[in-house]
């Protein structure tokens, strides 16, 4: 046996020891980034923002979704949350925050059930909320999956349109779903489907009204969490892809 030959079993057992902890899931790996988009533009009234931030804070509160983040065995949720109405008027209510407690879930519905609308002056730019959204999942954690969800009740009437936005900004690997609120336009359920969905797997959730706005999220948010692809949006949209 040469000099090192009583070593060799304990570098090969090291070495097998590595390669199953690199085979292994990392511990504090995220599974899933996810932003989510307000619409606070001109047609909004008072009461329906509160609505929707009263709706969207009670649906991430609410058991079934609290489940869903926290029992996932592949990693944590990171989540951020802003506001959009007029070309560049997008706000940041929530910065990247890993939920990975009831602790970290509570402070999260807190900062939602008290945020403050920016404005309520500007139309509906939702080309720039999408561009925002993109920039925003460019410095998340690093997750396995990327999306936004985009809620609103119009479609764009005030700059570069979502092709656009799809087109110049930072988009690889992010989905985009999207939660229309029926009432106000009529095109706006046609216009998000053809429009604002991108990528594998993206979908619509439909809100009757503001009304319905926690319902819908909540739906919405039991699917993104866990990754349900039933019904969603079929894959040939080479344009946004």
């Amino acid at each position: 046996m040469d000099q090192h030959g009583e070593y060799r079993p304990l570098v090969r057992l090291a070495a097998a020891v590595l390669l199953a902890l690199m085979a292994a899931p990392a511990q504090g790996a995220c599974r899933l980034a996810l932003a989510l988009a307000l619409d606070v533009s001109s047609s909004v009234d008072e009461a329906e923002y509160a609505l929707q931030r009263i709706g969207l804070a009670s649906a991430l509160d609410a058991p079934d979704i609290r489940v869903a983040i926290l029992g996932g065995a592949t990693g944590d949720v990171a989540l951020a949350v802003y506001e959009w109405s007029g070309r560049f008027q997008e706000k940041l209510h929530l910065d990247w925050t890993l939920l990975r407690s009831d602790a970290d879930i509570t402070q999260a519905v807190a900062v939602l059930a008290g945020m403050e609308r920016s404005t309520s002056d500007y139309p509906t730019a939702l080309g720039s909320a999408l561009g925002y959204g993109a920039h925003l999942l460019a410095r998340a954690p690093a997750c396995d999956r990327k999306v936004i969800d985009v809620s609103g009740d119009g479609i764009n009437n005030q700059g570069f349109a979502p092709t656009l936005a799809y087109k110049h900004f930072p988009f690889e690997g992010i989905t985009v779903n999207g939660l229309v609120i029926l009432g106000h336009d009529p095109q706006v359920m046609a216009y998000y489907r053809r429009e604002v969905l991108r990528g594998p797997g993206a979908f619509l959730e439909l809100a009757q009204g503001f009304e319905d706005f926690e319902v819908a999220m909540s739906r919405k948010l039991y699917r993104e969490i866990n990754d349900i692809m039933l019904g969603a949006l079929p894959l040939p949209r080479t344009r946004h892809q």
